[in-house]
């Protein structure tokens, strides 16, 4: 059984585009990435999903079951964070914690007090006092505390600094590598790159490609930094040119002959030519559907 499986998933808001067509397959015990800019339809993706919002056309199903008919029972056995948190005035963040616990009938009181040591969540302060970042944590151990079999993260990390980034993800991979599926949505690439196995990128409201995360950067492509006199508008291929404190970057997908002679020809101190890193994958996916890189 897939955690998540659409077929034509569509929801438009009047005549305004929200997502087209979403096929998508994750598996069970996946931590699955779900990437694009703002905008591009991921959280609408997501509320459908979740049944918050009503798809216009196609199906879809979470753990196994209908987002039209069940939405009840997907709740009930998934953990949503969602990119913005909201909380009732006058809460603390035990209150908040006891809520969610509550609205699905479980006692999660041992596993919310172990979410706040290793977050550093302290129960007894006042939501409205806490930083965005700690509010942020509030929502985290709310959609981790009663286990979920299936973790639905937008933009989880906002706010949360380096440390706790880290400490987060180690919870997820802990959770991943005991059987829960994590999906993931998020514009930091890196995030992905660490810690997904496979990816979908959404552009316009459509996937526009999904695999695994090394073959989604298996495009060919090079990155490329130059330092001396080099103008690469020439080539055919050349895209996301850039000057730097370095020098001269800019991603490639031509003919590496048709590169190597322009080098060859051009008055260089030093070429650097790697492979590209998940940013430049990025690029290279809207580039080539007509994005400006």
């Amino acid at each position: 059984m897939q955690a998540i499986q659409t077929q034509g998933m569509t929801k438009y808001y009047g005549r305004a585009r929200g997502i087209e067509d979403l096929d998508l397959c994750v598996e069970q015990g996946e931590f699955f990435g779900f990437i694009g800019p703002n905008g591009a339809g991921k959280s609408t993706t997501i509320r459908t999903l979740l049944g918050l919002i009503s798809p216009t056309s196609g199906d879809a199903r979470v753990l196994g079951l209908d987002i039209r008919t069940r939405r009840r029972d997907i709740l009930a056995r998934v953990g949503y964070l969602p990119a913005e948190c909201a909380y009732y005035p006058g809460q603390r963040v035990r209150d908040v914690l006891r809520l969610s616990a509550g609205l699905r009938g479980v006692d999660c009181r041992a596993a919310a007090r172990t979410l706040c040591e290793r977050l550093q969540l302290d129960p007894a302060a006042k939501v409205e006092e806490l930083s965005f970042g700690n509010r942020k944590k509030v929502g985290i151990v709310c959609a981790l505390q009663h286990d979920p079999a299936l973790l639905i993260l937008d933009e989880p990390t906002g706010g949360l600094d380096p440390l706790m980034q880290r400490e987060f993800f180690r919870i997820l991979d802990e959770r991943c590598a005991a059987g829960s599926t994590v999906f993931l949505s998020s514009h930091i690439l890196s995030e992905v790159r660490r810690h997904c196995t496979r990816a979908a990128v959404i552009r316009d409201g459509r996937i526009i490609a999904c695999d695994k995360v090394e073959a989604l950067a298996d495009t060919g492509a090079r990155r490329v930094l130059v330092r001396g006199e080099f103008d690469p508008h020439g080539l055919a291929g050349v895209r996301g040119v850039e000057t730097t404190d370095d020098g001269l970057r800019f991603l490639y997908s031509g003919p590496m002959q048709a590169l190597m002679q322009a080098l060859g020809a051009a008055p260089l101190r030093d070429v650097q030519i790697t492979e590209p890193d998940l940013e430049d994958v990025f690029l290279h996916y809207y580039a080539e559907r007509g994005e400006q890189a």
